[in-house]
């Protein structure tokens, strides 16, 4: 096979030969051609005991099979049916115990001219295609100033996810209420394994309502306006919780107060699910592996 390798010191390198079967992964490989492919992102965590520990594996273990399901993996492309498929597993400690509240807020774009899913599509599975289509549009947020893409769907502006995270919004409600809320799972968001264990956490103190609903960009800038809104943050298993503190949409900067209300409740999440990943709380969240 002819390949010609590129980098950003040197450019286009000079072309050579390798036979195929030195090659680690096929170029005929339909997760090249077709995106056939799925990926799970889970830590190993080495705890304050120096034992290792995996968070709720069985939700990435479970997400995997749906996620493998609708790829249809192994796959048939109508050219013959496969007789090989490759996993691969790497398992890669992170760093020490990171103390909740020195987290930076990050700033969002939101633009509905991009979209992350749709009905009836992929959006919540962990299929590299979904990821792969959005990096055009987390550029163009960059090149605007902002840090992560603040995804919409619909015409009325529904808030789904920030860049790669599920969206939590904290504030006091159209009925007066103490909320928590995040979009609902309802084919376009992807059922985060950090999402459900903030759920979980939130319901289990009870302190205040706890709601998988639509939001809307209409909802969000009329509670900003009368002061209703007290944090927003992302959740996932990069960052764990990542506060948000700004929006450029429609040309406007919406500042939200997350940071100057504590921030509270993703600060308290953070903290709680730090110290259940890295041993300094017992939990059958973890699993020990060494």
């Amino acid at each position: 096979m002819l390949i010609i390798e590129w980098s950003l010191a040197s450019g286009w390198e000079k072309p050579y030969i390798k036979p195929l079967e030195n090659l680690s992964l096929h170029p005929a490989s339909s997760s090249l051609h077709y995106a056939v492919e799925l990926f799970e992102g889970m830590k190993a965590y080495r705890g304050v005991d120096g034992r290792i520990r995996l968070f709720r594996p069985t939700l990435n273990m479970d997400r995997m099979a749906r996620s493998a399901r609708r790829a249809t993996l192994p796959p048939s492309l109508g050219v013959k049916k496969p007789t090989k498929a490759l996993l691969y597993v790497i398992l890669s400690p992170v760093g020490p115990y990171f103390a909740g509240g020195c987290f930076s807020p990050i700033s969002l774009w939101a633009d509905p001219k991009y979209v992350r899913a749709w009905k009836g599509g992929t959006g919540d599975c962990k299929l590299g295609g979904n990821y792969g289509s959005s990096i055009y549009a987390q550029q163009e947020a960059m090149e605007l100033g902002c840090q992560q893409v603040l995804w919409l769907y619909g015409e009325d502006h529904q808030i789904t996810e920030v860049g790669t995270m599920n969206l939590f919004l904290y504030w006091i409600n159209e009925d007066g209420e103490n909320e928590l809320a995040t979009p609902p799972l309802d084919g376009i968001i992807l059922p985060g394994v950090t999402r459900q264990s903030i759920l979980d956490l939130a319901r289990n103190w009870g302190e205040f309502k706890v709601s998988e609903r639509y939001i809307t960009m209409s909802d969000l800038t009329a509670a900003l306006e009368e002061n209703r809104v007290k944090e927003m943050f992302g959740a996932g298993t990069a960052c764990i919780v990542c506060p948000v503190s700004k929006i450029l949409y429609k040309g406007k900067h919406l500042h939200v107060p997350t940071m100057e209300n504590g921030p509270q409740i993703a600060t308290r999440f953070l903290n709680k699910l730090s110290d259940i990943q890295y041993g300094r709380e017992d939990s059958d969240w973890a699993m020990l592996v060494s």
